[in-house]
């Protein structure tokens, strides 16, 4: 796609801000009716238009074999016909979810007589800026709808085509629904000018930002953006295998934590061993994993056990692999293990396998993740897994958002006070 002047992309984004505004404010006082109607009508397209899903996502998926990607950003970018029906399926899921606008959150009333009620309210229009994965074009705007959102969409361009696609299903709905069709946009440009006019806000058109990428993508955003972020940043996870753990269970769980899919950000990327059950536990989980295909990165502790581990660097503790490979370490209980986790981990999704309850606890009330496991995997770190049909990403930060973004999540609030003449003295 030929790219545009500095003063077209300006000129673009302003306006498709200017019309997400404008939907923004009809989605505000959309019924729940209105939103179910659309999103299942998007459900139906989305199936319906599979055949022109799939072509376009085969275009994406040669052009990211011929410039070279990782295996794992080829495994996010690639549809079949089950992540088609995952799509559908998802968006029905949402349609399913109470609307979360207009919940009343709190209420009191005030010695005086006022009533007063929180009650939540729509954020808007939110930007997402999002990397390889076209599933998030549904995900995103489904959600956004849902909670009676506009969203402009920003995709890689490795994926624009397969977006492109998805999108023509999702306004589909919309039209069916009596819904403004400028309720989900998606950026038509590859140019990357284009991710800074989002920055600014496009004029004060944008609420929110939410990116879902990698490390440079992310720090981008924090960097730049001149309105507020969900940050969503790199999943270093990890598994603590407990000196009380099952270990049937923890070689089952970290297989799954690790492997199930490595190009996730819950796969697993460190995986830490009570020292006391060293005999017992490690070489059973390394070699599972081994066989299996994945690289193991040990302390030479570790490795005078399992020789066919290479080593460890210091690097490699702070490390996203997404790929089939995991650091290993010994650990002196759990809180050399929560010590461990505080020092290297990104604060996404933590998890402990262990038959004490009172460990469990500990480990619970000190990792200061958005998300933190017992004897789970965490590839649980999902929207669709925690029950909310879908995600945006997993929020990373502490501020409005954490864990998983869902609905719920992307609502304000605020506040109906109602009186009887009251004055203030």
């Amino acid at each position: 796609m030929t790219a545009l002047t500095d003063v077209s992309v300006h000129d673009l984004m302003a306006d498709i801000g200017r019309r997400a505004r404008a939907a923004a404010r009809r989605l505000a006082r959309a019924s729940t009716k209105e939103k179910k109607a659309a999103l299942i009508v998007m459900a139906a397209e989305i199936r319906a238009r599979q055949a022109d899903i799939l072509k376009a996502n085969a275009l994406d998926v040669a052009a990211m074999k011929e410039s070279g990607v990782i295996a794992s950003f080829l495994d996010r970018g690639t549809l079949d016909t089950a992540r088609i029906e995952e799509i559908a399926k998802a968006l029905e899921e949402i349609a399913a979810l109470p609307d979360p606008v207009g919940r009343v959150l709190a209420a009191w009333t005030r010695p005086n007589g006022l009533a007063i009620e929180r009650v939540a309210t729509p954020l808007g229009v939110i930007g997402i800026i999002f990397e390889s994965r076209p599933n998030v074009t549904a995900d995103a705007g489904a959600l956004c709808l849902m909670a009676g959102n506009a969203a402009i969409l920003r995709c890689g361009s490795d994926s624009l085509r397969s977006s492109q696609a998805i999108l023509a299903a999702l306004v589909a709905g919309l039209r069916t629904a009596g819904l403004p069709e400028d309720a989900i946009q998606l950026v038509p440009i590859k140019d990357r000018a284009a991710v800074g006019e989002m920055l600014t806000g496009l004029g004060g058109s944008i609420d929110v930002i939410v990116p879902r990428g990698g490390k440079s993508l992310v720090a981008r955003v924090q960097a730049e953006a001149r309105v507020p972020v969900f940050a969503h940043l790199e999943g270093i996870c990890h598994i603590y295998v407990d000196k009380a753990a099952d270990l049937d269970m923890a070689v089952t769980v970290t297989v799954n934590a690790k492997l199930r899919r490595v190009g996730v950000c819950g796969s697993a990327e460190t995986l830490l061993v009570d020292r006391a059950v060293a005999n017992t536990h490690l070489l059973p989980i390394l070699t599972a994993l081994h066989e299996r295909g994945c690289e193991i990165r040990a302390t030479e502790e570790i490795r005078a056990r399992f020789p066919a581990a290479v080593p460890v660097t210091e690097a490699d503790w702070s490390t996203e692999y997404l790929a089939p490979i995991i650091s290993v370490a010994l650990v002196d209980g759990v809180d050399a293990a929560i010590e461990h986790i505080e020092t290297y981990g990104s604060h996404h999704t933590d998890s402990i396998i262990t038959a004490d309850e009172a460990t469990a606890a500990r480990f619970f009330a000190r990792v200061d993740s958005a998300i933190v496991l017992h004897n789970a995997s965490t590839q649980f770190a999902d929207g669709g897994e925690f029950g909310m049909g879908a995600e945006i990403g997993i929020a990373t930060g502490k501020m409005h958002a954490r864990g998983p973004v869902g609905v719920e999540q992307l609502t304000s609030f605020k506040y109906r006070v109602r009186g009887s003449g009251q004055t203030r003295p």
